[in-house]
């Protein structure tokens, strides 16, 4: 396959249009009597029409058809995609989760979406105001079917496996220690190569945004230059037996028919548009003097909640860096917090916990539970010599965190089969080291 093109920039204004048709974009207007090639004008919104411009999100497609030319949507069964918030009771145990099985393709064929298994959440889609965390696990392409989410915003986070998203924008090549976010409403197809398994933080009722630097200044953590989205490419396909639109709406999803592809855009500007994004790209700001920083620091992408300075959900990273604090503690402190943290792995080992916390596994902490460092990585870090060193050599974990109390879904606990039940016991060896009579030194 050819190298892919991608433009630069975070949310800015792009135009594109597949060099096979040159002239496709309609000079100085959106939407002309007569398109040019005979095209068919439609608009995206990605917000209201009267949202502060620097909130207003929309792009204009040039396309071979409308995607209104399509059978009725008809009920999809879809058990594991879901937010049934109370099939089961509140469980406020730290959980951890072996890594999640990825199916045999020669036991049984499963694409991306079917792949899709819900692990928690909360709110509500018909709202507009939620979140949910899910994990695929597939093996197989899909052929002649795409995805559209009618209720929020995808950020895909691959851990095993590269996948080729197709879009109505264009193409975009994801690999492991790479994401992308797919916005509501746009359709998409993944194409993968054999074994695959990733991490989906979705929210409902905003998009994710780049947070605010404050005083670290005009640069800093993830870069705008840095995100990359797709350039046109359409295929003008007759599809005889019929290509599946699969749409999520109000935590269901439904499936119509068409006769032909939906990746048919032969130009497009505008700028609300799929991205992708490199982790090793992140500008990393840590402690140079003492104490351990607030994790807000690693912050990539943010969906923030109507409350000033509180999100709906923040993706985290915790990447290579040098930790020289000085008489600190230097990996996480122990920690009740007003937030959820679920956390991910994608390569290597965790600082707080070198064993049980695997790729392609998880753990979630809820609203304020305790959780921190096992007991053998507290009795390393209290007595080791403190010299210059690089945290996270080989590792990239992350975290989806939210203002939001999850609700762990009944695949999650049980049909899964991955909860590691042993969890709580790496802090069970943690004893004390109280002594009464300390004084301090002179």
């Amino acid at each position: 396959m050819a190298v892919l093109k991608y433009m630069s920039g975070f949310g800015n204004e792009f135009s594109s249009e597949d060099p096979r048709c040159p002239g496709s974009l309609p000079d100085g207007q959106n939407n002309p009597q007569v398109c040019p090639y005979g095209l068919y004008a439609e608009q995206l919104s990605g917000s209201a029409f009267t949202c502060p411009r620097p909130a207003n999100k929309r792009s204009w497609f040039y396309r071979i058809l409308p995607s209104v030319k399509h059978k009725p949507f008809t009920p999809l069964p879809c058990e594991n995609l879901n937010e049934t918030w109370n099939d089961v009771e509140p469980d406020p145990n730290q959980m951890r989760w072996l890594p999640f099985t990825v199916p045999k393709s020669t036991e049984k064929k499963v694409d991306f979406v079917c792949g899709i298994h819900t692990i928690c959440g909360a709110g509500d889609a018909k709202s507009r105001n939620g979140i949910g965390i899910h994990v695929y696990t597939c093996n197989t392409s899909m052929v002649d079917r795409c995805f559209n989410n009618s209720d929020g915003d995808f950020l895909i986070v691959p851990q095993q496996g590269e996948i080729l998203i197709t879009t109505e924008f264009g193409k975009m090549m994801v690999e492991p220690n790479e994401i992308c976010v797919i916005q509501q409403g746009m359709r998409f197809s993944v194409d993968v190569f054999g074994e695959t398994r990733g991490y989906i933080l979705e929210v409902y009722g905003a998009h994710f945004e780049l947070p605010d630097l404050g005083p670290i200044g005009a640069n800093g953590l993830a870069n705008p230059r840095d995100f990359l989205c797709p350039v046109a490419w359409y295929e003008d396909r007759t599809v005889e037996t019929g290509f599946t639109i699969i749409n999520k709406y109000q935590g269901k999803l439904f499936a119509c028919q068409q006769d032909f592809s939906p990746f048919n855009v032969v130009a497009w500007h505008g700028n609300y548009t799929p991205y992708k994004y490199n982790l090793e790209n992140f500008m990393v700001i840590n402690s140079v003097a003492f104490d351990h920083a607030d994790p807000s620091i690693f912050t990539v992408l943010t969906a923030k909640s109507t409350r000033p300075g509180v999100a709906i959900a923040d993706f985290v990273i915790f990447p290579l860096r040098w930790g020289v604090a000085d008489h600190t503690f230097r990996p996480p402190y122990y920690h009740r917090n007003c937030m959820s943290e679920f956390m991910g792995l994608i390569k290597g080992h965790y600082e707080a916990k070198e064993e049980g916390f695997q790729p392609g596994g998880a753990s979630l902490h809820s609203m304020m539970i305790p959780h921190g460092p096992d007991a053998d990585c507290f009795e390393k870090n209290s007595v080791a010599e403190l010299k210059p060193e690089r945290v996270a050599e080989g590792t990239m974990a992350f975290m989806f965190e939210s203002s939001f109390s999850m609700a762990v879904t009944k695949w999650g606990l049980e049909t899964c089969q991955r909860l590691d039940k042993s969890y709580y016991q790496c802090w069970e060896t943690l004893r004390s080291h109280f002594n009464p009579n300390w004084k301090p030194s002179k």
